[in-house]
């Protein structure tokens, strides 16, 4: 009965696997050739893992604004605090090649001060 179970052990820890690292995206996803600046105001945030993001009004739309790891945007200055709807923002980055209102952020400035995120 033992080698049952660890069969069955093994094969659950298999296929456990490669569904994380599938969650993960890639970067290949945005148009890395082309960086684009939008501005506006933030509508929203998160500062949660995996990524942090936000909801960023600009004059002629709303865009989803991927972020960097919550750690990596604290050791570089972009405190959880300073993400609150209505603050001033503007992002460079890059664009989803699906057409979306996509945005993964490489520098972000908010209220005057500027974070690079990559």
């Amino acid at each position: 009965m033992r080698p049952v179970l660890s069969f069955a052990a093994a094969l659950i820890a298999a296929f456990s696997v490669p569904s994380v690292a599938v969650a993960h995206h890639g970067w290949s996803q945005y148009e890395g050739d082309q960086p684009v600046t939008l501005t506006g105001t933030i509508e929203s945030a998160s500062y949660e893992n995996p990524h942090g993001t936000l909801r960023l009004k600009t004059d002629d739309r709303t865009w989803t604004v991927v972020l960097a790891p919550p750690y990596r945007m604290e050791s570089r200055g972009l405190a959880r605090a300073a993400l609150i709807p209505g603050a001033a923002t503007s992002v460079t980055g890059y664009v989803h090649r699906s057409g979306s209102n996509e945005l993964r952020a490489e520098r972000i400035t908010v209220d005057g001060k500027t974070t690079e995120l990559r």
